[in-house]
């Protein structure tokens, strides 16, 4: 065995990668259907950002890259207009809505949208619309035709929540409000055939809301829903929740601040809070995240690689922002027009070698709360995350080194025992792995073998 640990230790040392009419009427758009099983991935899509022509019909020529890559589900951030009054920045921000019902000209026209959707069905993509029930514009239709539809602050004027001075904070004790924002989404899924709706700040609109709006959204179509939130209360609202406190603790451990074991007690406890039917989206960065705090580089530096693999190992939903397969390596520009650097899609390999796998194995595909990721036993080593997810009588070993440093590590398990192959890499030889095993693994690398 210990010529085999020598060649493991080899191999993974060299493995480092890796304005529209409001008659439209519904469209006949060949429709994704509804499957049991949800999607395993999902893409943010950000329309101004992703191309220098920042339109929809430029992004859409990235479809069939993106699906090749392994890509489900797409996840577009607003594209409707951005309002001018109190605006910030030269272009605005996605989430200060001017039209609930209209397409940005900046990014195109509606047919534009129509037309990408279509052809994202016809690739077998599904797609859901970022959505902004909390607030609005400053220049808003709503504020003038119903002023009692916002909230105010004590002198009287219309609020804005927190200081997000260009937005107008919406009042959902008003029951009119309400109806008009469910019918606005209705229109969505009449008139463009999307698949539902990722939910701004979805904590911030009352609960209720959402029960009714969910229910209401069902009776045109099908919908999967993303939260912005994490309460487990938004589930069975909403069909995927941010899971922040994994971001946050593998921000954390990157930076020395938290261990693998805070880790494996998130494993254990937050699975407890959820719905076994519910899903935890998990993530290294999102339009917020680069754009504010930095990119996974500024935040996880040499390690933001093999966070990334725990993102897709782990139980839940992955989640890849616009050109993190390039890699993207600044922050991008909130209010102004900053594209993204395409550079060769340097990375795209690793997340599509990672994507296909989660998909096309059994003991990764269920993304569901359900899942289990089994601790490693043995003596291990508390900078080397060890675990094996398993289906359909397969495993899959995960070891994941969370620190700058080469790390060795001894485990004691009878439940991985087998024959295994090395994930990712070019040789084709086979790993027996018995009760007693030691790994030892490069700085910010990773070990996977698929039974």
């Amino acid at each position: 065995m210990n010529k085999l640990f020598i060649y493991l230790f080899l191999l993974v040392s060299i493995h480092t990668m890796a304005q529209p009419p409001r008659e439209l009427k519904e469209i006949s758009a060949m429709r994704v259907p509804r499957l049991m099983a949800p999607p395993t991935n999902i893409y943010e899509v950000n329309i101004r950002q992703f191309t220098k022509e920042g339109t929809i019909n430029a992004f859409a020529k990235h479809l069939p890259r993106l699906r090749k890559m392994g890509v489900e589900l797409l996840w577009l951030m607003p594209v409707q207009p951005i309002g001018v009054e109190r605006r910030k920045g030269s272009m605005g921000s996605y989430y200060s809505i001017q039209d609930y019902m209209a397409i940005n000209p900046e990014f195109g026209t509606m047919e534009d949208f129509i037309s990408m959707v279509q052809q994202a069905h016809q690739l077998g993509f599904r797609v859901i619309l970022d959505w902004v029930a909390n607030h609005t514009s400053f220049d808003h239709a709503w504020i003038k035709t119903h002023p009692e539809w916002f909230t105010r602050d004590s002198v009287g004027g219309i609020a804005s929540p927190f200081d997000w001075t260009d937005v107008a904070d919406l009042n959902y004790e008003n029951k009119e409000m309400r109806t008009a924002m469910s019918e606005a989404m209705k229109f969505w899924l009449r008139a463009t055939d999307i698949d539902g709706f990722r939910c701004d700040v979805a904590e911030l609109v009352p609960l209720d809301f959402w029960e009714l709006c969910r229910k209401d959204l069902q009776t045109v179509k099908p919908v999967f829903m993303l939260a912005e939130g994490e309460k487990p209360e938004l589930i069975p609202s909403f069909d995927m929740t941010y899971s922040w406190t994994l971001h946050h603790l593998l921000n954390e451990v990157a930076k020395g601040k938290k261990t693998v074991k805070d880790i494996e007690n998130y494993l254990v406890e937050d699975p407890k809070k959820f719905p076994a039917s519910s899903i935890r989206m998990n993530f290294t960065s999102n339009h917020d995240e680069n754009s504010w705090n930095g990119t996974e580089f500024e935040r996880m530096g040499e390690l933001a690689q093999a966070c990334a693999v725990l993102t897709i190992g782990l139980p839940g939903m992955p989640l890849i922002y616009s050109g993190q397969e390039a890699p993207l390596k600044k922050r991008l520009l909130f209010f102004e027009k900053d594209p993204i650097d395409w550079n060769g899609y340097q990375y795209e390999k690793f997340y599509t070698d990672l994507l296909q796998l989660k998909y096309n194995n059994a003991a990764l595909k269920n993304v569901r709360n359900d899942a289990v990721a089994h601790k490693i036993n043995g003596k291990g080593n508390p900078n080397i995350m060890a675990f094996w997810r398993d289906g359909a009588n397969k495993k899959v070993l995960f070891f994941v080194n969370l620190s700058n440093k080469e790390q060795k590590a001894s485990y004691d398990d009878a439940a991985i025992s087998g024959t295994y192959d090395f994930f990712g890499a070019d040789q084709t030889t086979k790993l027996l792995i018995e009760k007693k095993h030691t790994v030892t693994i490069g700085p910010g690398k990773w070990l996977i073998m698929v039974e």
